[in-house]
């Protein structure tokens, strides 16, 4: 790529956005698209929305989150519902402060920052174009020029609706260099930015002794009093606190909680009338959405405190828990991963999982529901399916809990331990044992979590480890019976050519005598209870084969060995307990002989190729897999 050309193209698209006229030339912009008055809340929502939504069981993926937050659908899908759309909609929301509140590391900064960076991008496109008074410190929206008296037709001629009033900044040059004359006023394209703060505005608390109100509000220019001769001059004012900035946008408040009380109580004007008061000027109007977060200990400790019950009551809180899916939870682990400088590091299958099995475990909590515990839990919250349980009994374990997820352990712990891992040793590849006894040693170093908490987690490390030893036989046995494809289509044909007699009461004939016989009920069985299929479930799984084979017929598909899943599972079971000492033989036999040795080579090359290992893991896992089988 050529830097500078691209640096070039930006520029010169940036010059081509820019737009600068009259406030007469902006009224009729206005008459052809109403949407480039809109508020701030409804510019957010329109962010959100320009992204595309899709609509997967009932509920709403929102893709503008989809990069960054991971298996916290639910959660944004009520954030977005329930306070940006109804904001937008300038329903009584709009007036709330809007508080993310939850577990460390669950994600609150991230969502509120990639709002920020949206709506920085969602300024430069046609839709989201915001246009300002020139030269205005809060980047005001025009349409506060015209009087109070005339408003009510004005907008009724333009459709559209006009809250709030000229800054004392805007009033002043309004008089003194436009003489009054509206029409006249410049009007300029701007681009919402959080380093040239326009539009968003952000406060960190800090120590209330030597933090100032003016950092929200603005502040006296003294070197300007003699000049001016007033405080209450414009002039002599700098509206440069995170209030004014953050006009026509986002106002962040971080750790709003740990903020000193004098710092909110200009919230509160603020989100109720749309104003807030600054220096010895009248009540400054803010169009602004304002979006705090905190967690969980400090917002029970602030709802607890008498004294903030006004600003309480003006807010609208939105759990943001932590992730409770297993896949999701590994792509949080591998985006923080690619964002260092580790890449050179391979990670084997698998070991990302069996860490977000742990995590995952941790945050769960026991339902009531009989026969579920929290493995069974935890794949179902993973999209994975549990016999005898449906998506009836998810949603209702979902709900079952307003609280899960707000607990447990936290992806930066996990991706703390996994970075160690990375580290010892200048390590080629790690794999997921590597991992959980990296965690596993952590646990000692965790400062937050108690002696029984302890004992629970490292019992859910053995679980994980249960987990990934399934997974590790699997994988094995995967690369094994591809080894012995041949094999593996030769038994489902056989399997078919059975069921089909069965269920036609018919017989079997032999391909090499001809002689007719009874289909091989050992046969049959013997796969069949390699997925649980029971004696008094045979007959109904038989008959569901053969209606799927007829649906296949019809619409003149094949039926093959990838057509179910769960038979094609039952094939490779049956086959790898069939091939077991032979992967036992030839996993642990320390000097191989040539066959054996090829089938090694075989399966770890499928392995690489298909599965995603390097020869160090490939290795590792047959070794491991082979130990497994022989114990």
């Amino acid at each position: 790529m050529d830097i500078f050309k691209r640096i070039s193209e930006y520029q010169a698209e940036s010059d081509r956005l820019a737009w600068s006229g009259t406030f007469r030339e902006y009224v009729e912009i206005l008459k052809n698209d109403v949407s480039t008055a809109m508020t701030a809340h409804s510019r957010v929502y329109e962010m959100i929305e320009s992204h595309g939504v899709e609509v997967k069981n009932g509920q709403k993926k929102y893709k503008f989150f989809e990069e960054e937050i991971f298996g916290l659908d639910r959660a944004v899908e009520k954030l977005v519902e329930e306070y940006f759309h109804s904001a937008a909609r300038r329903l009584d929301v709009r007036k709330r402060i809007l508080l993310l509140m939850g577990p460390v590391s669950g994600g609150k900064s991230t969502l509120v920052t990639m709002i920020k960076r949206g709506l920085e991008s969602f300024s430069r496109t046609e839709k989201g174009t915001v246009y300002a008074i020139e030269g205005c410190p809060m980047h005001e929206e025009p349409l506060h020029l015209i009087p109070q008296e005339l408003r009510s037709e004005v907008e009724e001629s333009l459709g559209v609706r006009i809250e709030g009033n000229l800054c004392p900044s805007c009033q002043l040059r309004l008089k003194d260099q436009y003489n009054g004359n509206i029409e006249e006023v410049r009007v300029e394209r701007v681009f919402i930015s959080e380093d040239d703060r326009i539009g968003i505005g952000t406060f960190s608390p800090s120590d209330p002794k030597s933090q100032d109100i003016a950092d929200l509000t603005g502040s006296i220019d003294f070197s300007t009093i003699t000049e001016y001769g007033s405080e209450s001059d414009p002039r002599a004012y700098r509206f440069d606190g995170e209030l004014n900035k953050a006009n026509r946008g986002v106002m962040e408040f971080q750790e709003m909680l740990k903020c000193d009380e004098k710092f909110l109580w200009n919230l509160l004007s603020l989100t109720q009338e749309g104003n807030f008061k600054a220096g010895r000027f009248a009540l400054i109007s803010a169009d602004e959405l304002i979006i705090a977060h905190t967690n969980e200990t400090e917002y029970k400790a602030f709802i607890s405190n008498k004294k903030n019950e006004a600003l309480q009551s003006r807010m609208i809180v939105m759990p943001i828990p932590y992730n409770l899916n297993v896949t999701e939870e590994e792509k949080i682990y591998s985006k923080l991963i690619s964002e260092s400088d580790m890449n050179h590091v391979h990670i084997a299958p698998h070991a990302l999982r069996a860490a977000a099995i742990f995590s995952i475990l941790t945050r769960l909590k026991e339902t009531k529901k009989q026969g579920m515990d929290l493995v069974k839990k935890m794949r179902m919250y993973d999209g994975q399916e549990v016999e005898g349980f449906k998506d009836a009994d998810l949603k209702e374990m979902q709900n079952e809990y307003a609280e899960e997820g707000m607990s447990g352990i936290d992806p930066r712990y996990v991706i703390n331990r996994i970075s160690s891992a990375l580290i010892k040793g200048d390590m080629e590849c790690i794999n997921a044992l590597d991992v959980l006894r990296a965690l596993k040693d952590g646990l000692d170093q965790h400062a937050s979590i108690t002696k029984e908490e302890r004992e629970r987690y490292l019992n859910f490390i053995s679980v994980a480890r249960k987990e990934y030893d399934d997974l590790a036989k699997k994988e094995v046995q995967k690369a094994f019976v591809y080894s012995f494809e041949e094999s593996a289509r030769t038994l489902f044909e056989n399997y078919l050519d059975n069921i089909e007699a069965y269920c036609n009461w018919a017989k079997i004939k032999d391909p090499l005598t001809g002689e007719e016989m009874d289909p091989d009920e050992r046969l049959m069985r013997s796969i069949e209870e390699q997925i649980g299929i029971s004696e008094n479930a045979k007959k109904a799984f038989r008959e569901e084969i053969l209606i799927r084979i007829s649906s296949y017929s019809r619409k003149g598909k094949k039926f093959d060995f990838t057509s179910h899943e769960r038979l094609r599972e039952a094939v490779e079971k049956k086959l790898f307990t069939d091939l077991k000492d032979i992967v036992k033989i030839t996993t642990s036999t320390k000097t191989p002989d040539e066959s054996q040795l090829k089938r090694i080579n075989e399966v770890s090359a499928r392995l690489m190729e298909e599965h995603g290992y390097c020869p160090v893991c490939s290795n590792e896992l047959l070794r491991y897999v082979g130990s497994l089988l022989n114990r």
